[in-house]
């Protein structure tokens, strides 16, 4: 999916069930556009290396789990 366009992504994870981790703004705003499925996870934190976004990940793990449970959740903003 490394050449995807965000529209390819975003159809890919709504037929497979996946949700969206990203730190690009262009998935929040296709997110309040077209709401879930998919869900959104956006990670604010700016340039991070993969280590710091899975690091923001784990230790919001218990909001991120929270946000999958809820059914009516469409995006989660993380910073």
């Amino acid at each position: 999916m490394d050449t995807a366009s965000d529209t390819e992504v975003w159809n890919y994870a709504r037929e497979h069930g996946y949700t969206i981790v990203s730190k690009d703004a262009d998935f929040h705003q296709r997110s309040l556009l077209l709401g879930a499925p998919p869900k959104v996870i956006w990670i604010r934190q700016g340039n991070c290396s993969v280590t710091e976004t899975a690091d923001v990940l784990s230790e919001r793990f218990i909001a991120v789990e929270r946000f999958h449970a809820r059914k009516d959740a469409a995006f989660l903003a993380l910073a």
